[in-house]
């Protein structure tokens, strides 16, 4: 059996683990993966059944940023999977798995950033917030977020279909590093996902300063600012951990050059980690911590226990 090196890893190396081993950590992950997901799938389903969530531009993004979530870790487990069971598969398929890796994997940043401009604005311009948030822009907003990581990686396909025209009869490890070896790509990559980040960090560190500086003002008695500032405070976090997807690769070849004995568990233990932790944050972070949503949230699963004693006594 080949260890799996992650969606972002080098494709230099690939250890053997031994079958039970194997075993343990696709368990793991598989088990990790639908215990998030159904998280996640139950704040959405309190989403739905709550018109009142409909209207405020915050759940709808929050709730677009754990849908975003969800896609991306169904994309990574099955990458893991695949590396195990398959090792390699067809590249058009890859191809098309890792186009929704990528897409889901620019768009947290995004969305973090929009989440705190919204933040910012319900703050500091109080007034001019049902206006310049209000649904129908949202939604344009979230539009334009898909557009931009949709077009960011689309040349990155067309250059692939272009010098490889053997692309969907071909197998391949699926990784991005194996799937996107031209100079060219890796450059455009390099320029590309900074700019990114360094746009998101800009709009966090801004909005951060503007929020401090109204709670400041206000003498503590202003209790929106200060929850907005922490909420900023832990997008931040959360954004330091979406960057750990852009040093992966170097985190490997380190790894592998230092402590080459521990290589194949250190960066199952990162992987968990990379792709786990942050997908387990966002609804604990965003959904728990608010007391409107935490009460409909308490509200669905007395009624969903309820129901299920009543069923069984029947």
């Amino acid at each position: 059996m080949n260890s799996s090196s992650g969606q972002n890893g080098s494709s230099y190396v690939h250890y053997s683990d031994s079958f039970s081993t194997v075993i343990a950590k696709n368990v793991t992950v598989v088990l990790l993966g639908i215990s998030i997901n159904y998280l996640n799938g139950t704040l959405i389903y309190t989403f739905s059944k709550h018109q009142v969530f409909y209207h405020n531009p915050r759940y709808i993004l929050f709730i677009h940023l754990v849908v975003n979530d969800m896609i991306q870790l169904t994309t990574a487990i099955t990458l893991f999977v695949c590396s195990y069971v398959f090792y390699t598969i067809n590249t058009f398929l890859c191809c098309f798995i890792i186009a929704f890796a990528v897409f889901t994997t620019l768009n947290s940043p995004l969305n973090l950033a929009v989440m705190a401009v919204e933040c910012y604005v319900a703050v500091c311009f109080p007034l001019q917030h049902p206006h310049l948030c209000n649904i129908k822009k949202i939604y344009i907003v979230i539009a334009c977020i898909w557009a931009l990581s949709i077009l960011s990686f689309l040349p990155d396909i067309f250059f692939l279909a272009a010098t490889k025209p053997t692309v969907s009869s071909s197998t391949v490890y699926c990784e991005h590093a194996s799937l996107f070896q031209d100079p060219i790509m890796l450059k455009k990559r390099e320029v590309i996902f900074p700019m990114y980040l360094v746009g998101v960090w800009l709009v966090l560190i801004y909005t951060y300063i503007q929020i401090f500086l109204v709670a400041r003002s206000a003498k503590t008695t202003n209790s929106d600012a200060k929850k907005a500032r922490n909420t900023i405070f832990l997008h931040s976090f959360q954004l330091l951990l979406c960057m750990s997807t852009y040093v992966y690769a170097n985190v490997q070849q380190l790894i592998f050059i230092l402590v080459p004995r521990i290589y194949l568990h250190f960066m199952f233990v990162w992987y968990i980690l990379l792709q786990m932790l942050p997908r387990f944050l966002s609804p604990m972070v965003y959904g728990l911590r608010d007391v409107m949503f935490r009460e409909h949230l308490k509200k669905h699963l007395s009624c969903s226990a309820t129901n299920k004693v009543s069923t069984r006594r029947r």
